[in-house]
């Protein structure tokens, strides 16, 4: 069994939230019981996944995509009441964290993706050095890195194609993380990964010659949260479960 605050405090000296300019609070969202003695861990706060975790004994849960946004008007009303309600009528905590997981250089999104691709990062870059890059090492071209993502996610990405150049430096950063090309290009890739694609990245891959890969924002960003909760609970000696909702995005 773990305390509540003890779970937060560790959670806060991991990921450091107090060191991103984010969208939205990080931290604990919602308070439940102060103890804690099974921590469920998922991408998004969906009422789909908090009646999951319910249903398999959660006390405590540790998402990427929290309940609160910047830009919401604080109301709860709608999708928003019926998600706080379930966690209030079942006393389960909700911690959230969004930039400062996918930043954590071991067990975060962008370091766990890099791994299931088995690429390591040896620098950052981008606007609060979210995005991480590193030697492409086995592989060699664009065909090798698509199929290497399909088979590792389970879907195909989106593929823009570059110059066919050989890849030597690949960066990625998880999710939304579309705008982070033009500081990929400018750190040295040949290749980008990310979650989403618009409408501007695919003449930006084929005016210069770096390749664009689109992987889907779900599907990039459901490695970070089991990482860091399997490890947090083994610290702590409290049991820990991932649940996977199906997501296409």
């Amino acid at each position: 069994m773990a305390d509540r605050a003890e779970i937060e405090a560790a959670l806060n000296m991991m990921l450091r939230p107090e060191a991103f300019k984010d969208y939205g609070p990080n931290g604990l969202q919602v308070e439940g019981r102060r103890e804690v003695r099974k921590l469920v861990s998922g991408v998004t706060a969906s009422l789909a996944f908090i009646d999951a975790a319910i249903a398999a004994g959660a006390d405590a849960l540790l998402v990427h995509h929290g309940l609160f946004w910047r830009g919401q008007d604080g109301r709860l009303t709608g999708w928003l009441r019926q998600r706080v309600a379930r966690l209030l009528a079942h006393d389960v905590n909700l911690f959230a964290y969004h930039l400062p997981l996918d930043a954590e250089p071991q067990f975060g999104n962008n370091a766990r993706f890099g791994a299931q691709l088995g690429l390591v990062a040896d620098a950052r870059f981008g606007e609060q050095e979210l995005g991480f890059i590193g030697d492409a090492g086995v592989l060699a071209d664009e065909a090798a890195l698509a199929a290497r993502t399909e088979g590792a996610l389970g879907r195909q990405p989106v593929l823009v194609p570059g110059d066919g150049r050989p890849l030597a430096r690949i960066a990625w950063c998880t999710g939304g993380a579309q705008g982070y090309f033009e500081a990929a290009i400018a750190a040295g890739a040949d290749a980008f990964l990310t979650g989403e694609i618009s409408e501007p990245q695919a003449h930006l891959a084929r005016e210069t010659g770096v390749a664009f890969l689109a992987c889907g924002h779900h599907a990039t960003e459901r490695y970070g949260a089991p990482a860091l909760g399997a490890h947090l609970a083994g610290r702590l000696g409290i049991a820990h479960e991932f649940i996977e909702i199906e997501n296409p995005a």
